[in-house]
């Protein structure tokens, strides 16, 4: 049996997705009996009188009295749920305090950047948990409704330390779906089918029935080609390591991370 998720944190701000969060976090704390904590901070200015600045400034209380009173009502029956307040407005303080929190955590549920609205967090939040946490993090498109997660998941493999590491934090959220689908990325398509089998006997292993496929890749489009695979075969989550200096084959500086945080359409689960 999958260990079960017992520890749960969703972060939340002022705009509108933080209730799409907030909704498949909840989801999965029933699911699995889990404490849910629900953690608050945008950035914001401190209010300026003159040449005194004070904090907090009044539409950032507005805000956090806002997220608490959602928060509290939402998650009305669980077992154990607590609102934490950041209660910092600068970017390198909202990104250190949720870094801190993401530590504790079994999971962590963020938001993607949305370029299109004016942003409550700094803009690259999602990166620097991800590869800073050290928990794995799990991020949901600025667009669509995600109430559940992991029924027909979409496994990125490359052979890497921090696919393997994704693999198996995702068994919680995969175990039990209707199949797992392997993607192995390989330039060589005997190496691919090896990894990729080794992969379905140990996801088997964990009850969970896999397919598995091999694309031949030059140095270029391995990103859109994950993506249109994810569209083709109607993944609803995407499993992958995140990569800092290092990318996903072929690619260097974590750009593969960043292009698909960029252009992500269904929630994606990375470790690092």
């Amino acid at each position: 049996m999958n260990m079960p998720l017992k520890n749960l944190m969703v972060h939340l701000d002022q705009c509108e997705r933080s209730a799409v969060r907030l909704d498949l976090a909840i989801s999965l704390a029933r699911r699995h009996q889990a404490r849910l904590v629900g953690v608050f901070g945008q950035r914001a200015h401190a209010r300026q009188v003159g040449v005194v600045a004070s904090w907090p400034s009044q539409e950032y209380v507005a805000a956090r009295d806002a997220s608490k009173a959602a928060f509290e009502k939402a998650t009305a029956g669980l077992p154990e749920a607590e609102w934490r307040d950041i209660n910092r407005g600068s970017d390198a303080e909202v990104v250190r305090h949720i870094i801190n929190l993401a530590r504790h955590a079994d999971l962590v549920l963020l938001g993607q950047h949305d370029d299109r609205i004016k942003a409550c967090v700094p803009e690259e939040l999602a990166m620097e948990v991800i590869l800073d946490c050290g928990r794995p993090v799990l991020i949901l498109p600025y667009a669509g409704d995600f109430s559940e997660v992991g029924r027909h998941p979409l496994i990125a493999w490359s052979d890497a330390r921090e696919a393997a590491h994704a693999l198996n934090d995702a068994l919680p959220l995969i175990g039990g779906c209707d199949e797992a689908m392997v993607l192995s990325f390989s330039a060589h398509h005997a190496e691919g089918d090896a990894s990729c089998a080794e992969v379905a006997r140990h996801l088997a292993t964990h009850g969970i029935k896999a397919r598995t496929e091999v694309m031949l890749v030059q140095d270029f489009g391995i990103m859109d080609m994950l993506l249109n695979r994810v569209t083709d075969r109607g993944a609803d989550l995407l499993v992958m390591g995140a990569h800092g200096q290092l990318g996903f084959p072929f690619f260097s500086g974590g750009a593969g991370t960043r292009y698909i945080l960029k252009h992500m359409t269904v929630p994606v689960l990375m470790s690092n």
